[in-house]
């Protein structure tokens, strides 16, 4: 068996994208790990949601964006230029594509007219929740990223997307999994 560490972190330094290290304790490495938990939380909320529907969908491709974010957030600004857009950095395309869906979303509910007490069921409460992890993602992100990056207003994006999926999980109950997705 193949060992799932190398070692290389006990010093308190862990690997950048393109190079270097850096310290564990460093707003970087406080950045990214908002950013996993925001990625972790989304997945406890698609786990509420049927397999296959058009939440589960979205929060899976979100996710899979949050890798794109945190591979950004993981490279040093001499290295920026090695970035992807859509890959490794986070794109126009990305921000606007949440954005629609945020907007496609919101068509289908009246939105609240005063705020909302977090916790109608599970689902919404659980996509609250993502939504708070987002945020503080989103805080921790702006000191660590390179001027102009998209990370920011990409998770800002996303705590509304958030937000607003919890309120339409609110006006229609999210049918529950009864079975665990397969692996692949």
């Amino acid at each position: 068996m193949t060992r799932l560490w190398t070692g290389k972190g006990d010093d308190g330094t862990t690997g950048l994208l393109y190079g270097g290290r850096a310290s564990k304790a460093s707003p970087r490495f406080d950045a990214l790990g908002a950013a996993d938990e925001a990625q972790a939380a989304i997945g406890v909320a698609r786990a509420e949601v049927a397999a296959g529907s058009e939440l589960d969908v979205i929060l899976t491709t979100v996710a899979r964006d949050l890798w794109v974010l945190m591979a950004e957030v993981a490279t040093e600004s001499e290295n920026h230029a090695k970035l992807v857009e859509g890959e490794t950095l986070v794109s126009q395309a990305m921000v606007l594509a949440v954005e629609q869906v945020m907007l496609d979303i919101s068509t289908r509910f009246d939105l609240p007219a005063e705020f909302v007490v977090p916790g109608q069921d599970r689902s919404s409460a659980l996509l609250d929740l993502a939504r708070t992890v987002v945020r503080r993602a989103e805080r921790a992100v702006l000191p660590v990223v390179a001027d102009g990056s998209l990370a920011v207003p990409y998770l800002n994006r996303l705590s509304s997307l958030l937000w607003t999926a919890a309120r339409w999980a609110e006006g229609e109950p999210l049918p529950t999994r009864t079975t665990r997705p397969s692996t692949p």
